[in-house]
């Protein structure tokens, strides 16, 4: 049974024969492996399509000629959206959704000034800012500044603005404003009351850059402080190079104040006798309060060349005033000599620095008004011991004073006329000490006998109460001082400031100390109390009035509504 290998090898060819000549081959010919045909390739006979152009591919998902594209559907909905099907249901009270068309993009306009086109991004979250419209400038060698220096630069203007008083908020967009004209756009910057920080993060992969500052002397200068702002205005808007805003603030910290010591003395007098008219003094009165002020201010520099602490120096500047009065009622004179203590206490009333607290605690920065307001008590605490240590030693050589007796010493006084010349010295005399800048002086000295007529008008005329007199008078300073800001792209203090200076507590602070002195607790109290009220009317009516002004004048360019400058939202108490 052995196999035949025959049969195999005749059987085997004769397949081999069946597929040579179904192949159209030589019978006694094999395909090679090479002329194998693919199981892709066309039969014979068959031609072989196109081979597609090269230089314009096709995509395999290409829709074929003669098709139409379909519409764009229904655009797909945020996942924390509401279904469109729950229309019968009540959404959660205070949900916020995202927009159906996205957030609004800002166009911050060149044309409007610095201060609201920063301050429109500043409570802004990171991630929602929008890239500023920054000019074109000459790049240094490079490629363009150093973030170090840059950071450099805006903690040294931020320090200028902060030692003048300026406002956190403003500041802060200062800063801002800085360091993205620059180039830095991934900024934050803070502001305490003695600390400044600011944080650069180049991009979510490297490590932040942090800088910060200490904010140790203060001086007022306005003068110093409006060059300050054109030279950021400068910055943001006509695209000065580094080094030149450099030159520009090494210049501004070199400049000498505008007025000599002798003038801010002068001036410190003719603002005590100022305010001495506001209440009923007459020339005498005038020359006593001047004098006592300018005796004052004079040995408070002495104490400060000194190295003595401000408080010291108020303590003594609050004494010769005192004195001076206290002299015309043991002289049993015809002399008002509450008055003359009264003009006095108007040049000491740290007003600057309260606006600034409460300003900076109504715009959501907490410690820094803290530690502004705690300023504010050191310094009326000053006042407080030096006039007390003067009438306590007054009453131990008569305690029955007549001409200090707070019922008697100051009626209610009505010179409309002499009134408003006196409180536009007194604020004329603020600006001198303020260091503001000559064509300033007009505006705050207009705007603070406005502010007078008005609250003269309302006490004397339509008998409203001492404290919304003052608070509606202190917001026509605010919105005035801020539309002129605004039209010349500066500060608002130096229109601000010196404006509020006739509607400083002075009698209110006077009664409180002097009920104090002669042993009556509650009635000290209670002038102490209304001096705070109307300290604090001030305060919150210029910052009312500067907010009325920006609600009603928009930013050029934002367009959607609740674009501008963000709120804090309120916390219902928890």
């Amino acid at each position: 049974m052995a196999s035949d290998p025959g049969r195999g090898q005749r059987g085997s060819g004769s397949r081999s024969s069946g597929n040579a000549e179904q192949a159209g081959l030589p019978e006694d010919r094999k395909p090679q492996s090479d002329e194998a045909h693919s199981a892709f390739t066309p039969p014979l006979g068959v031609p072989l399509p196109p081979a597609p152009e090269e230089e314009h591919p096709t995509s395999e998902f290409a829709l074929p000629e003669g098709l139409r594209p379909e519409g764009p559907g229904e655009p797909e909905g945020s996942a924390f959206a509401p279904p469109g099907s729950t229309t019968g249901q009540t959404p959660l009270p205070g949900a916020a959704f995202t927009p159906p068309h996205g957030i609004p993009a800002l166009s911050l306009t060149k044309e409007a000034p610095w201060q609201d086109r920063m301050r429109t991004m500043l409570r802004m979250p990171i991630h929602e800012r929008p890239v500023p419209e920054r000019v074109e400038r000459a790049e240094e060698e490079g490629g363009g500044p150093a973030a170090p220096r840059v950071l450099d630069l805006t903690l040294r203007i931020g320090e200028i603005l902060l030692a003048g008083g300026e406002g956190a908020e403003d500041v802060e967009a200062a800063m801002f404003g800085v360091a993205h004209a620059y180039g830095l756009e991934r900024v934050e910057p803070t502001v305490t009351f003695t600390l400044l920080s600011i944080s650069y993060q180049p991009s979510l992969v490297e490590d932040p850059l942090t800088a910060s500052r200490t904010v140790r002397r203060r001086g007022v200068d306005y003068t110093r402080l409006s060059a300050v702002f054109r030279l950021v205005d400068e910055i943001t808007s006509e695209g000065i190079t580094l080094e030149e805003a450099y030159r520009g603030l090494a210049e501004i910290r070199r400049n000498r104040h505008p007025y000599p010591s002798w003038a801010l003395t002068v001036s410190s007098g003719l603002l005590s006798g100022a305010a001495s008219m506001l209440v009923g003094g007459g020339t005498l009165v005038f020359v006593a309060a001047a004098i006592g002020s300018m005796l004052g201010d004079r040995i408070a520099w002495l104490a400060s060349a000194r190295g003595l602490p401000e408080f010291y120096q108020f303590v003594v500047a609050a004494m010769p005033p005192a004195g001076m009065g206290l002299l015309f009622a043991l002289a049993h004179s015809n002399v008002q000599s509450s008055a003359v203590i009264t003009g006095g206490l108007f040049a000491l009333i740290p007003g600057r620095a309260l606006v600034a607290s409460v300003q900076d605690g109504l715009t959501g920065y907490y410690i820094t008004a803290s530690a502004r307001l705690l300023e504010v008590g050191y310094l009326i605490v000053g006042i407080v011991v030096g006039v007390l240590s003067v009438l306590y030693i007054g009453l131990q050589f008569d305690p029955g004073l007549q001409r200090l007796n707070p019922e008697q010493a100051l009626r209610l006084y009505n010179e409309p006329v002499v009134q408003t010349v006196a409180s536009m010295l007194l604020a004329l005399a603020f600006c001198v000490l303020l260091q503001q800048e000559r064509h300033t002086v007009a505006f705050a000295t207009l705007n603070g006998g406005v502010a007078w007529v008005v609250y003269g008008a309302l006490t004397a005329t339509a008998h409203f109460n001492a404290v919304p007199s003052t608070a509606i008078a202190a917001g026509l300073v605010g919105l005035f001082g801020q539309l002129l800001s605004r039209y010349r792209y500066a500060s608002a203090l130096p229109y601000v400031t010196a404006a509020i200076g006739p509607l400083l507590p002075g009698s209110a602070t006077y009664f409180g100390l002097l009920n104090f002195a002669q042993g009556n607790l509650l009635e000290g109290f209670s002038s102490l109390i209304k001096a705070a009220s109307l300290a604090l009317a001030i305060a919150v009516g210029v910052n009312l009035g500067s907010e009325i002004a920006r609600l009603f004048l928009r930013v050029p360019g934002i367009t959607e509504p609740g674009a501008g400058r963000r709120a804090a939202k309120r916390t219902r108490g928890f």
